[in-house]
């Protein structure tokens, strides 16, 4: 980012779609606008769009006429991304990269491995879920260079969202991507902080429509991902502020899941007519039920679309084959596979994995999103320190509004089952009805929150808090001569007092401590609920059981061309926007080493 940025640029890099919003930072009121992105929307048709289709197809030599993947940037560009890949990649559905957002988080793979698309042919050189996102988020960058040459992409200030339950290699990994991509010092941002922003950015008059004990409700749930999070609304001063206080754990659930339930279902009824369908024409019927899927369950629904799978040959079968889904089916599938009505203590049950799985993504082994909402609401830290007033005798915390986000909530039959079933749960706890928070634009409000975000970091806009929970230490060596039989002790210095927030970075000043760079060296990290009032740079004579250590890192910083030994360093603590505790050694030649962990993976135990 630089110093004088006119923009804050928001990016959505999501599962199914990419977005880009933005806003003036430089305008006294400026509103959050969004780009529409140049892209193909056909051979030899690139025109801007409101959306850029996660999609990344591998073309060949004959797929396209020359010239017709020109884009104003480039006039042969090595892939094909945005709507015609999408399309496309219904045709030839072995050559596509979709879902590559859902591969990033995925910890059972290398994520930096040419293994995307899983099924193409020999011959065709795959992409790394890492290489695929880099070429979204560099698309995005170069369409906004051709549409605002007087305003650089590298010169704004850069917000990328990220899923609230992306583990630290996810969000490292989404780092790497867009610094690969051109991104000068980007932002990460929590989606589901990011649509509550949004949120706030439609509603001036919000301080109106919540009040001081309210907790809020984002309930996320897009192409591959179902994120939750609880946002407290608290009073200080006769003022409202706003304090993310739980987020839930990574649940890879999402619409990719009911498109395939959706082809499953007219599978059968082309398997009951006679028809055999090959592992190519089976992943054209998904792209076709994921299109089909998006025009049923969005406000303008039709009652019936037409799905056409190509033919494989005469030995095969001798066309194409045409099926048709019903809307009232797609929605029954949809409702009572996903978000079936339970009771609040209906949550998922633990599931015995087979030893040997086909390798792909580790999808929730629980389809239904509303029992994983149950136990959202039923963990301990589900607005632990707001909710004492907000939690019912069953145990279930109580939101008093929801906040819906993502493209599955274009279907006003979910959002009503989702309502409906957290209603009932809040009913027999004798609390009222939940209010929904309406007037969003589903597809757009995590870049525009992004966005919106950036005039908060700018102080012109309502910042959401999200202190810690605990205070965290780091153990410290003391400097003393060995005795006979006496165990060394062990200091205990405060890095990140209690109710430090997240965005925000504090500089221990004057004092040094040794760091053991070259060797292998244990790092003991440690938090503690009840001392809340140790400051920042506090050290602790001693450990006690008023502190509980958290799992040790044995890391080897790099000597970086000298001697391995211990160098004076001073300490910086920043905690990020997506709750990572990074703690920076800097040595007095300006050489830094960078610790780090997550604060939230704590309070979730």
């Amino acid at each position: 980012m630089s110093a004088t940025s006119r923009y804050a640029i928001g990016i959505d890099l999501g599962t199914t779609n990419c977005a880009l919003a933005y806003v003036d930072l430089a305008a006294e009121s400026a509103p959050v606008q969004t780009l529409s992105v140049m892209q193909l929307a056909g051979p030899a048709d690139p025109r801007p769009l409101p959306l850029l289709p996660s999609a990344l197809f591998l073309q060949g030599p004959g797929d396209f006429p020359e010239g017709a993947t020109a884009l104003p940037w480039d006039e042969a560009p090595r892939y094909v991304m945005g709507q015609l890949a999408k399309t496309r990649g219904v045709e030839v559905p072995d050559r596509v990269v979709l879902s590559a957002k859902s591969w990033l988080c995925h910890s059972g793979v290398d994520r930096l491995s040419p293994i995307l698309p899983l099924t193409a042919p020999d011959g065709v050189a795959r992409l790394s879920p890492v290489a695929a996102s880099l070429h979204y988020l560099q698309h995005l960058r170069q369409a906004w260079d051709h549409a605002n040459p007087e305003a650089p992409f590298d010169e704004q200030m850069l917000l990328v969202t990220v899923p609230a339950s992306f583990d630290a290699v996810a969000r490292d990994l989404t780092l790497r991507a867009a610094n690969e991509a051109g991104y000068r010092d980007p932002v990460l941002l929590e989606e589901p902080q990011a649509a509550f922003y949004a949120w706030l950015e439609r509603h001036a008059d919000w301080r109106d429509k919540v009040r001081a004990g309210d907790l809020i409700l984002v309930a996320d749930v897009g192409g591959g991902t179902t994120d939750f999070s609880l946002i407290a609304v608290t009073g200080n001063a006769g003022a409202l502020e706003l304090e993310r206080v739980a987020v839930g754990e990574h649940i890879l659930l999402g619409g990719d899941n009911m498109d395939l339930a959706l082809t499953h279902s007219v599978l059968e009824g082309l398997t009951a007519a006679g028809h055999k369908i090959d592992a190519f024409q089976f992943h054209s019927l998904w792209q076709n039920c994921r299109n089909a899927k998006e025009k049923m369950l969005g406000s303008e629904a039709a009652a019936e679309i037409s799905v056409t799978i190509p033919g494989r040959g005469s030995k095969l079968i001798g066309g194409s084959i045409k099926a048709k889904l019903r809307r009232e089916n797609a929605e029954r599938i949809v409702l009572d596979g996903f978000f079936p009505c339970v009771e609040s203590t209906d949550v998922p049950a633990p599931v015995r994995r087979a030893a040997f799985s086909e390798i792909g993504l580790p999808y929730a082994a629980e389809p239904a999103v509303t029992r994983h909402l149950a136990k959202f609401l039923r963990m301990p830290a589900a607005g632990a320190g707001h909710a004492a007033a907000r939690r019912g005798p069953s145990g279930v915390a109580a939101p008093t509004h929801i906040l819906f986000n993502g493209g599955v909530f274009h279907s006003a039959p979910v959002r009503a089952r989702i309502l409906d079933t957290l209603n009932s749960w809040l009913a027999k706890d004798g609390f009222p009805a939940a209010i929904p928070l309406e007037g969003e634009d589903l597809m757009h409000a995590v870049a525009r929150g992004a966005a919106y975000y950036g005039l908060a970091r700018s102080g012109r806009a309502i910042r959401m808090r999200a202190g810690t929970s605990r205070t965290y230490y780091i153990g410290v060596q003391p400097s003393m001569p060995a005795v006979p039989g006496l165990k060394p002790s062990l200091k205990a210095l405060t890095v990140a007092p209690f109710g430090m927030e997240e965005g925000t970075k504090q500089t221990l000043p004057g004092r040094e401590f040794g760091l053991l760079i070259g060797e292998a060296a244990d790092f003991r990290f440690f938090s503690s609920v009840s001392r809340k009032e140790d400051p920042h740079g506090e050290l602790l004579d001693a450990v006690d059981s008023t502190l509980e250590e958290l799992a040790p890192v044995e890391v080897t910083l790099p000597a970086e061309g000298v001697e391995a030994g211990v160098v004076p360093v001073k300490l910086e603590t920043e905690i990020t926007e997506t709750g990572q505790l990074q703690l920076w050694c800097v040595a007095r030649d300006g050489r830094r080493w960078k610790l780090e962990f997550n604060v939230r993976d704590v309070a979730r135990r």
